[in-house]
C-alpha cells in the first residue's frame, strides 16, 4: 500500500484548502449555524463549479470520473473548516446510492443535477430506535397497482429541510425479517411528508421525517424491489469512511489550534509548551491523529481499489470515534475553561466530535463488526 498522495491528489488537497480557507472562515461557520437554511447557495454553486459534487460520477453524468481517494482528500479539508451545508447528504448519501444502482434512467435523471449543484438530496436511513443496523427497517411500502404507499418515521435525517429529494428505505415484502427492503426516491414536497427539526449537538441540521401514506410511482424505486439492503450494504463503507475523513480534518485543526495556543499562552513566566505535562498531552493528541490518518486512508485506499474493506472501514470508525473525542477533551483541558466560551472556536470542534462519535455507528458498534470479521472460532 502506498501511503502517499499522488501529484494530482496533492494539488487537489492544496487547492481545496486554499479555497475553503478563503470561502469558509470560522465566522462564516458560526453564521451558518444560526442561518435558517444552514448553508450558502453561492458557496454551493462555487463548489459545484470546481467539480466537487460530481467527482465520483462518470463524465457522461456530468462528473469527472475521480476515485474515492480523490473525494477523501476533499472531505478531509471540509472537516478541517467544519464546512456547513448538504455536501455529504447530497453527494454521498444521495448520489452514491443512485450511482451504485443498475438503473440507467435513474442515473441520467439525477446524477447530472447533483454534479451541477442544481439538486440537493438526502437519505432517511435511521429508524426510530436510533440504530444503524441496516436490516432493521420498520417503515412500510405497501404495493398498489400503480406504485406504493409509504408509511413510517425516520430520525436524524440530515438537511431534509432543504433537500429536493429524500431516499426512503421501506419494507415492501413483510415475509422477510431482514430482507424485502426497497429504496424509494421521493420529492420532499410530496403530500404526506412531515419534516420536523431536531435539537441536536451536531452542527449539521437534523430532522425527523414522517411519511404518512405517501403515494409514489413504481419508477421512483432505486434498483429493483427488495434490492434496498444490497444497495445500502454497498454504500455503507463509503458513508462510514467518508465520515472518518471529515473527522480526520477536524482532528488536524484541533491539534494545530492547541499547539498555537500553548506557544502563545504564558504561565509562571514561560509558555505552556515548556511544561512537560503539556508536551505529553500534545504528544498524545499527535499520536491519536496519526493513527487515525493511516487507518482511515487504508480504508479509503482499499475502497478506491475495489478491495474487501469491511473490517478496515469498521476499524477506522471505531478508532477515529474514540480518538477524536479524546483529542477534544485534552484540548479543552489545555485551554482551560475559556475554551468552552464562544470567544474561542474549540467548542465547535467538541460538538462536532461528540456528534461524529455516534454518527453511522459508534465505537462499540464497529468493534462488533471487527470482531465478526476476525471469525473467532469456539475453542
Amino acid at each position: 500500500m502506498d501511503f502517499g498522495l499522488n501529484e494530482e491528489q496533492t494539488i487537489l488537497k492544496n487547492e481545496t484548502r486554499r479555497f475553503l480557507k478563503n470561502e469558509c472562515p470560522i465566522d462564516f461557520v458560526k453564521e451558518m449555524i444560526e442561518d435558517e437554511k444552514g448553508f450558502s447557495p453561492s458557496l454551493w454553486k462555487k463548489m459545484a463549479e470546481l467539480g466537487w459534487m460530481g467527482i465520483l460520477f462518470e463524465e457522461r453524468y456530468g462528473g469527472t470520473g475521480g476515485t474515492f481517494l480523490d473525494l477523501s482528500v476533499i472531505l478531509e479539508e471540509m472537516g478541517r473548516v467544519l464546512l456547513p451545508g448538504p455536501f455529504f447528504s447530497t453527494v454521498i448519501l444521495g448520489g452514491v446510492t443512485i450511482m451504485l444502482s443498475d438503473d440507467e434512467a435513474l442515473k441520467q435523471r439525477f446524477l447530472p443535477g447533483i454534479a451541477s449543484g442544481d439538486m440537493i438530496m438526502t437519505l432517511a436511513l435511521t429508524e426510530t430506535e436510533g440504530s444503524y443496523a441496516i436490516e432493521r427497517v420498520e417503515s412500510i411500502g405497501e404495493p398498489r397497482l400503480d406504485g406504493y404507499v409509504l408509511r413510517g418515521k425516520k430520525m436524524f435525517v440530515s438537511d431534509a429541510h432543504i433537500a429536493d429529494y429524500i431516499i426512503y428505505p421501506a419494507r415492501t415484502d413483510q415475509k422477510y425479517q431482514s430482507g424485502g427492503v426497497s429504496l424509494f426516491i421521493v420529492d420532499s414536497k410530496r403530500e404526506g411528508i412531515e419534516i420536523t427539526p431536531l435539537i441536536c449537538l451536531d452542527l449539521q441540521r437534523q430532522f425527523e421525517v414522517n411519511f404518512r401514506d405517501v403515494h409514489v410511482l413504481k419508477n421512483s424505486m432505486v434498483g429493483g424491489e427488495g434490492e434496498g439492503l444490497n444497495l445500502i450494504q454497498g454504500m455503507w463503507p463509503i458513508i462510514v469512511t467518508g465520515k472518518c475523513c471529515e473527522m480526520l480534518g477536524a482532528m488536524q485543526q484541533v491539534l494545530e489550534m492547541t499547539l498555537s495556543y500553548v506557544q502563545k499562552r504564558h504561565q509562571f513566566g514561560r509558555p505552556l509548551s515548556a511544561f512537560q505535562a503539556i508536551q505529553h498531552y500534545c504528544a498524545d493528541m499527535a499520536i491519536d491523529l496519526e493513527c487515525s490518518r493511516w487507518i482511515t486512508y487504508q480504508a479509503a485506499w482499499r475502497l478506491s481499489n475495489g478491495l474487501p474493506s469491511r473490517k478496515e472501514v469498521a476499524m477506522a470508525k471505531a478508532w477515529s470515534s474514540g480518538a477524536f473525542k479524546k483529542m477534544t477533551v485534552i484540548a479543552h483541558q489545555i485551554h482551560g475553561a475559556i475554551a468552552f466560551t464562544k470567544d474561542y472556536d474549540l467548542y465547535l470542534y467538541y460538538r462536532y466530535a461528540k456528534a461524529g462519535e455516534i454518527t453511522f455507528g459508534d465505537e462499540n458498534f464497529h468493534k462488533e463488526v471487527v470482531a465478526r470479521e476476525m471469525d473467532f472460532q469456539d475453542q
